[in-house]
């Protein structure tokens, strides 16, 4: 029996780069969900950047949905 090391490696590195872009994707839909909060600690002048509620809830949709989009694209290629 021979392992192809190359493929191997090839599907490693994919399967790798695709969690961290789920979970990347996932992280800045959560900062867009929390861009609703209607005050922030600091105060509005605390230097931090703001997004607005409607920025927010769309970039949170956005991200979410190419998560979805992923995740089923994955299942899909096990199933068929």
């Amino acid at each position: 029996m021979k392992i192809d090391w190359a493929s191997l490696g090839l599907v490693s590195v994919v399967s790798i780069a695709a969690g961290v872009v789920v979970v990347a994707l996932f992280s800045l839909g959560l900062i867009g969900l929390s861009a609703r909060v209607p005050e922030r600690v600091g105060g509005p002048d605390d230097g931090a950047p703001t997004l607005s509620p409607a920025a927010g809830t769309a970039v949170a949709v956005v991200c979410f949905a190419a998560v979805v989009a992923i995740v089923l694209y994955g299942l899909y290629i096990i199933a068929f």
